[in-house]
């Protein structure tokens, strides 16, 4: 048992089982032992790794698409470059590096960042100090201008409420302490929260679970209202689904490896499977145009990543071509990351 469990025990104790969402910040976010304030978890020593870690090919590709949106908004000659959720800085280092020669671009962007982790922030301005970077904890903290979002896995991180079909009707899933451990248990809802259960789950079998992520949505749809008023695009990327599975998705990962949901909190990665449906209803809510969702491997063909990756075997030794092949190949084939991620584009 660790510090964060003690803290999640006590409040338990205090006011009774939690939602999966409120378990879920405060593993993730809580002030003093959240994993986002208190690990580096990216590559190989980390938890996990993300499609700017495998190539550079993968942020020289948002590169293309931030080019063409830029264009489409009409050139403005001062713009903001919002990131959320940047890692160590690599994606916008290499979308800021492949885009040096574009005339105007760099001269108009302003760059801003989202991100709560120290460490990672950090890492962030030194790989980004030639860009001046600052950090925003809210969009409307960026002076009016055209602004052009990118997330890449961003969401995932953000907290689902979880519910669960019964023989009686839906219950929320809830997290206690029973015998000793922290657990899943059941609370019925209210005629209100019933209403959060779209028509289209009506049908489902006993045991089927539903997620609804509130934070994700309002900031969809939040952000889709700053593109419309102010001009501008969004890319977000992550893995999920247009149709849901009827099982939870909440995964805990460490190290590369699954584990338990409940072991270790604080220390080890939560994610979940975006609704992609559910985020096009919201950035269609925030008024704003929402491009067919299609998968990261279609997405990067279409900037050219295989021209590109041709281009950079051009150059390179044996190995390197190698590296390169196997680089591209997780990057876009369907066995790999090139269907489970998923690309939605949002514009005003």
């Amino acid at each position: 048992m660790n510090a964060l469990e003690n803290v999640i025990r006590d409040i338990i104790a205090t006011q009774g089982a939690i939602s999966m969402a409120a378990y879920m910040e405060l593993a993730m976010m809580h002030p003093v032992y959240g994993y986002y304030r208190t690990h580096e978890p990216l590559g190989r020593e980390g938890d996990f790794i993300t499609s700017p870690e495998v190539s550079q090919l993968f942020g020289e590709m948002l590169g293309v698409w931030c080019v063409e949106a830029w264009k489409e908004i009409g050139s403005p000659d001062s713009f903001a470059l919002v990131e959320f959720g940047p890692g160590r800085g690599t994606m916008m280092q290499d979308i800021l590096r492949s885009t040096a020669k574009v005339g105007g671009f760099h001269a108009a962007k302003k760059l801003y960042l989202v991100d709560s982790n120290e460490t990672l922030r950090k890492l962030q301005q030194e790989a980004l100090k030639d860009y001046a970077p600052q950090y925003i904890d809210d969009i409307s903290q960026i002076p009016q201008m055209p602004v052009l979002i990118i997330a890449n896995e961003f969401l995932d991180a953000l907290p689902v409420r979880q519910f669960e079909k019964t023989f009686q009707g839906w219950a929320e899933r809830m997290v206690t302490v029973e015998n000793g451990a922290l657990t899943m248990a059941l609370r019925p809802l209210t005629e209100m929260e019933n209403k959060l259960i779209p028509p289209t789950r009506s049908g489902a079998m006993p045991g089927a679970v539903f997620e609804f992520s509130p934070q994700a949505q309002s900031l969809v749809r939040e952000l889709s209202r700053e593109i419309v008023s102010r001009k501008g695009a969004m890319l977000l990327i992550d893995y999920g689904y247009m149709i849901p599975s009827g099982s939870s998705t909440v995964q805990a990962v460490s190290r590369h490896a699954a584990t338990d949901v409940f072991e270790r909190p604080g220390e080890v990665d939560l994610t979940v499977h975006i609704d992609f449906a559910a985020l096009s209803r919201a950035a269609s809510e925030g008024g704003a145009r929402v491009s067919q969702v299609v998968g990261q491997g279609e997405f990067l063909k279409n900037c050219g990543i295989e021209i590109r990756a041709n281009s950079l075997k051009t150059h390179a030794t044996d190995k390197q071509a190698i590296e390169i092949d196997s680089a591209l190949g997780r990057l876009i084939d369907d066995e790999q990351m090139g269907s489970l991620f998923k690309v939605i584009e949002i514009k005003e």
